[in-house]
């Protein structure tokens, strides 16, 4: 937790100096802090089955981006760590296509047995990742687009990943005079190696307009699939945006 609060008051410093700059500055700089009851990957077929923290950073200048993206259980042990470098290829009032890569680091605990005693240590499993990020308004609130995400793994078992999503995204949808609500459905078609699946995936948030908090949940349900995975997940979160 003592790792959390430190995080959580960089991205905090890093709001107020930027906030004290340029009006060009202030609005390429944002920042999140989000504490989950489980964490769930970026992939959402995928869990890390405890609570997690995860932190998130985006500096952005005309058409390039930086994201970073942190997150650890609550233990103050990694679980992955990635770093999004991101271009709008395409910004118009009704088609957007971006166009993104990073490279990932996954840490997992193993345990091995030496002179009797069991040991835990951290592995790292490295991943190069590419991603291409079609979408269309219909409207000022809704949009629907596709989103496609190739991994390529190093030093672990995992070695190709395709991730093929068909998305819908709903912002804005009025709760009365002060809350809102956002929601993103989406069906997934998720290939690593040589095993598949169709999922069906959605995020709902709760916001209150100029409110720093929100909530929100990730449900993931597998539709048919030979990847160990769970048939059900779902999550409760709280997010404090910068």
């Amino acid at each position: 937790m003592k790792k959390i609060i430190f995080l959580f008051a960089i991205l905090h410093s890093c709001s107020v100096v930027f906030s004290q700059s340029t009006d060009t500055i202030k609005k390429s700089v944002s920042g999140a802090v989000t504490i989950t009851d489980n964490g769930i990957s970026l992939v959402p077929a995928f869990t890390l089955d405890k609570p997690a923290a995860i932190f998130d950073l985006a500096v952005r200048k005309n058409k390039f981006s930086f994201e970073p993206e942190w997150a650890f259980d609550f233990n103050s042990k990694p679980w992955y760590f990635v770093f999004w470098f991101r271009y709008k290829l395409v910004e118009s009032s009704r088609f957007n296509m971006g166009v993104g890569f990073h490279p990932g680091f996954l840490f997992s605990a193993t345990n091995t047995l030496v002179n009797g005693i069991n040991n835990q240590y951290l592995t790292t499993s490295r991943f190069f990742v590419e991603e291409l990020t079609p979408s269309y308004a219909i409207s000022e609130k809704v949009s629907i687009g596709v989103y496609y995400q190739h991994s390529q793994g190093f030093n672990n078992i995992l070695r190709q990943s395709h991730f093929v999503g068909l998305n819908s995204n709903f912002s804005g949808i009025s709760l009365g005079d002060k809350f809102y609500m956002k929601a993103i459905p989406e069906i997934y078609y998720l290939k690593n190696d040589e095993k598949d699946g169709f999922y069906a995936t959605s995020t709902f948030t709760f916001a209150k307009k100029d409110f720093p908090f929100s909530i929100s949940s990730v449900i993931n349900k597998k539709l048919s699939s030979t990847i160990p995975s769970k048939d059900f997940l779902w999550n409760f979160s709280l997010t404090y945006s910068l």
